[in-house]
């Protein structure tokens, strides 16, 4: 039996009359019966072959020269050429969903007359006679009664060889989704053999190059049949294309471009961003659209009358002084969809069912239509109650979502609320009552469990360590404290964090330093970060911003304490530097001064998160890699062929974000309290703080002093956790440590030796596009590992792993657990603390109605909604989604050692599902299980569909 996705071997039949026969499982050659019948069975192929150029391929292939001798046609002896055999490919298509197009029709009748698909099969072999390719063997695929399924049928020569590649030629005026091409010779299943294919074939009409798809077995560049090398060339030069033109939908080309396409000046001025990527604001590259530059920003254009006119009318309006950024020539247009190569779009069933779409169809059709009715009362809430309504009361939809009050009285709901209620079927419960209909959100599971404990000291400190952002907490290694900002700028580098103030709060008869030699002391720091942007913030509207510390102290129990909380507003030419240190007093005034100072350092935390460990960390510098492996990796390389899964929809939903999230007037900007910064703002954290080597688990929880080696080794399992109930950490190594082995088991299959690696031309293009191109901004880092020996690749493609599956896993999944009560994790602050000018007229009502100076802080009821409406999309599963050990690739499957290291890897992650359950459940894990805690199962690798809090995903898909 040979297994289905191994390489297909065309034997010679024994008997001439046995055409469909198959013979030994090894390509042979057999007696002919003469040299006439043998000539004429040369001929009959020729001509075959011939009538399907003819047919379909648009005179591209010449036709072969007519032999009148085997020894004339084929070079070798009539012994090995006198028998043909049947071979049958079976392809399976998955047709667009729903698609109607005006060439419809044609198609049809082409699918009636057999002129649906041109196959062509490519041996793996070069002609011995001639020392190059074999000829193809063509044959069109006709539609089958069976739904979504065509047929070809060849007549390949017995010295053939063994298939290495399918070309394919789309003959409808539509793509086609070709899932795979399954050959079979003769009549015998045994022989089949599947080419896995899992992507889009463009039409003929728009791209006369046939796709090309190679078996399922994997080769090093070294190591490729001699007959399909070209093909592995070919294809990748295709994938990288010329870089130039617009790119069309059709197109499968990979390339760079800096981030030139968040901003929109052609729209309005105010819209202006920095391009991101570069000296002055360096940037992972994304993948490049060539859509044209903007009408201002063009140089060729931007001393036109009319260009000029709108230029200086719009900056009458919007003083010059006040542009954050000058205007790039480089900005692009924003006209139409975002390109992304084809194959890596969302699939119909994630189209349809749930995806990042979501946000450009549901929330722009929701949201501003709530606004006038946001607007028609109080800009906050009253008070808590009024956010408790949220889940339970809901929020009365207007008019034009709910329909005409006669239609809703009728008892027929609107198309409008249809709308609404398919886009965000979780989140948006339509009920009736009367006539009424009311968004009503679903209660998250930190506020179902516990609904004060966002109040408490205790889960504040919890969530560091086991929240939705548990990668930002450090060891406190200097002390004083002190910052590193220029002084003649920012004012006084000393923190207002004294010696004497985190003693007396210190629970245990401590001393600092005893403290930090007990590795005891821990801080959050969003300082240096933040402090450049204060001034600027706080410009906005409604907007302000501190930079702010917080020190932490382990206690016997294992769990954190809050020491205390510093703000500092940095100097500015009219006014000194203010600083503060906060901590929990024993009186009321400072008991509710402490919560407004967490609530500052909550929303830190949040814009921190969100632009930095989720989007730039995971998201954005995760493509580069995406776009250098399908640059330089041939689909038939192992390594591709391990990544591939990981990368699944990533560049989909980036392309999603530039659209709709991360975009100038966007809903990061709309919502979190960076608003035109925001991008900007990460763009400086990836400068001062993003290094490839730190991404690794181990090296992150050394780095931030959260682990140390053991001085016996210097492996991933030698490490030393300082806390050791650390949900993240200790979950996310035992993950680690999987990925890891699994990885390890695939690269050493697959090279033999170190110089394998390091002769392997396809990985070493692809490692120095990574750097040059990619993060061409952090090329000349001395901390970027070399791909030169086995444990080299293996840790890099370790971390890569990692970072799309587990790292995103955490950062991503809890933010409607922990988000969805805004208040625990508000994304803006409104006001500035009542002590920081003293006005007579804040401190009154502060002292007076101190709930309502923190509601008056946090945000307005529309910055709520907005938010809580896109956490819970962004932090929900997708039906089709893929859990890290759950799908095995077929390329995997093909080779039985590596399916039973897949096996094992598969087995591991279930174990870890047992383990996080066990950990749950332990009651000397503070972080993690006691009453009203959410349990910590963010990096328990498999989930159900929608928001669950759980489940690792392979790739970046949301």
């Amino acid at each position: 039996m040979i297994h289905p996705n191994q390489p297909l071997v065309l034997s010679a039949v024994k008997n001439a009359s046995s055409i469909n026969a198959v013979g030994s499982p090894l390509l042979a050659a057999s007696p002919a019966s003469s040299p006439a019948a043998a000539t004429a069975a040369c001929c009959n192929l020729q001509q075959r072959r011939a009538a399907g150029r003819r047919g379909g391929a648009g005179g591209r292939l010449s036709a072969p020269p007519r032999c009148s001798t085997i020894e004339q046609a084929a070079g070798v002896s009539a012994v090995t050429v006198d028998r043909t055999l049947t071979v049958t490919a079976t392809v399976t298509v998955q047709p667009p969903i729903g698609v109607v197009y005006a060439a419809r029709g044609i198609d049809d009748l082409g699918d009636l007359f057999g002129k649906t698909l041109l196959l062509e099969l490519v041996s793996s072999e070069l002609d011995p006679s001639t020392g190059k390719e074999k000829e193809t063997v063509s044959a069109f695929a006709h539609r089958t009664m069976k739904q979504d399924t065509y047929k070809a049928e060849f007549a390949v020569p017995a010295t053939f060889g063994p298939v290495g590649a399918v070309l394919v030629e789309n003959e409808h005026h539509r793509e086609m989704f070709i899932k795979e091409i399954r050959l079979v010779t003769g009549a015998d299943d045994s022989s089949a053999v599947t080419f896995d294919c899992n992507s889009w074939v463009h039409s003929k009409f728009d791209n006369p190059d046939r796709r090309i798809f190679f078996t399922v077995k994997s080769y090093l560049p070294a190591q490729t049949p001699k007959g399909i090398e070209a093909l592995r060339k070919k294809e990748l030069e295709t994938l990288r294309g010329d870089g130039t033109g617009e790119r069309k939908f059709f197109d499968r080309v990979y390339d760079y471009d800096v981030y030139n396409d968040l901003g929109d000046p052609d729209y309005k001025i105010e819209h202006l961003r920095p391009v991101l990527g570069g000296d002055d604001h360096p940037y992972p590259r994304r993948c490049r659209t060539g859509r044209p530059y903007t009408e201002i920003g063009n140089p060729q254009e931007f001393h036109s009358e009319p260009y000029q006119m709108v230029l200086e009318t719009s900056l009458g309006q919007f003083r010059p002084e006040r542009l954050d950024c000058i205007l790039d020539p480089r900005t692009e247009r924003r006209k139409g969809a975002v390109y992304v190569p084809r194959d890596e779009q969302f699939s119909d069933v994630k189209g349809m069912t749930f995806s990042a779409t979501t946000l450009r169809s549901g929330l722009h059709a929701m949201l501003p239509a709530l606004e006038p009715l946001m607007a028609n009362q109080e800009l906050r809430f009253p008070h808590f109650p009024a956010i408790d309504g949220l889940y339970s009361v809901g929020i009365p939809l207007p008019a034009q979502l709910t329909g005409a009050a006669a239609v809703a009285a009728a008892g027929a709901a609107s198309s409008s609320t249809n709308m609404v209620g398919g886009v965000i079927p979780r989140l948006v419960r339509m009920i009736e009552d009367t006539t009424d209909h009311v968004l009503r959100f679903e209660v998250p599971e930190m506020f179902e469990r516990d609904r004060f404990s966002w109040f408490r000291d205790e889960e504040f400190a919890r969530q560091v360590l086991a929240g939705v952002n548990p990668i930002c907490i450090q060891l406190l290694r200097e002390f004083p404290i002190v910052s590193k900002l220029d002084p003649e700028v920012y004012g006084p580098p000393e923190s207002a964090l004294t010696k004497e103030l985190l003693e007396s709060q210190i629970v245990e008869s401590v001393t600092v330093e005893e403290a930090m030699a007990q590795r005891r002391l821990f801080i959050l720091d969003y300082h240096d970060v933040f402090l450049p942007y204060v001034h600027r913030v706080r410009e906005r509207p409604e907007t302000t911003l501190y930079g702010s510390r917080t020190v932490f102290f382990l206690t016997g129990a294992g769990t954190l304490s809050p020491l205390a909380i510093e703000l500092t507003r940095p100097q500015s030419p009219t006014r000194p530097q203010w600083k503060r240190a906060f901590v929990h007093g024993p009186d009321a005034t400072a008991s509710w001064l402490w919560k407004l100072a967490k609530a500052h350092v909550l929303s830190h935390d949040t814009g921190y998160h969100q632009l930095v460990s989720h989007w730039l960390r995971t998201h954005c510098c995760v493509e580069p890699y995406i776009i250098a492996a399908n640059r330089q990796l041939s689909r038939m390389h192992p390594v591709y062929r391990l990544l591939h899964p990981h990368f699944r929809y990533t560049m989909e939903i980036n392309a999603l974000a530039r659209e709709s999230l991360i975009n100038a007037d966007g809903i990061i900007e709309e919502s979190f309290w960076p608003g035109k910064y925001a991008m900007e703002l990460s763009s400086v954290a990836y400068a001062a703080t993003w290094r490839f080597d730190a991404e690794a688990l181990p090296e992150d929880l050394v780095r931030r002093g959260l682990a140390v080696r053991r001085e016996d080794g210097d492996g991933d399992g030698e490490l030393d956790l300082t806390i050791k109930d650390y949900p993240y950490a200790n979950d996310g190594l035992l993950v680690w440590n999987s990925i890891k082995q699994w990885a390890s088991d695939y690269i050493n299959f697959y090279y033999k030796s170190d110089e394998e690696v390091a002769g392997d031309e396809e990985v070493q293009a692809w490692w120095e596009e990574v750097r040059t191109k990619g993060h061409a901004d952090k090329k000349d880092e001395p901390w970027w590992p070399a791909v030169d020996t086995r444990d080299g690749l293996v840790g890099v493609l370790t971390t890569i792993m990692w970072v799309t599956s587990g790292h995103h896993a955490a950062v991503n999944f809890g933010q409607y657990h922990y988000g969805g009560y805004f208040p625990n994790r508000p994304t803006v602050m409104r006001k500035n603390m009542p002590v920081e000018e003293n006005r007579e007229e804040d401190m009154k009502k502060f002292m007076e109605m101190p709930e309502h100076v923190l509601l008056d802080t946090m945000p307005s009821k529309m910055q709520a909604i907005k938010i809580m409406a896109t956490l819970d999309i962004l932090s929900s599963h997708s039906p089709d989604e893929e859990y890290m050990g759950e799908y095995a690739e077929p390329a995997w499957l093909a080779e039985p050692r590596v399916k039973a290291a897949f096996e094992r890897f598969a087995g591991r992650m279930k174990e870890i599902e047992g383990t996080v359950d066990e950990r749950n459940h332990d009651p000397e894990l503070r972080n993690r299980c006691g009453a009203g805690i959410v349990p910590y199962e963010l990096l328990k690798p498999f989930s159900t569909p929608g928001v669950t809090g759980r489940g690792i995903p392979n790739s970046i898909s949301i």
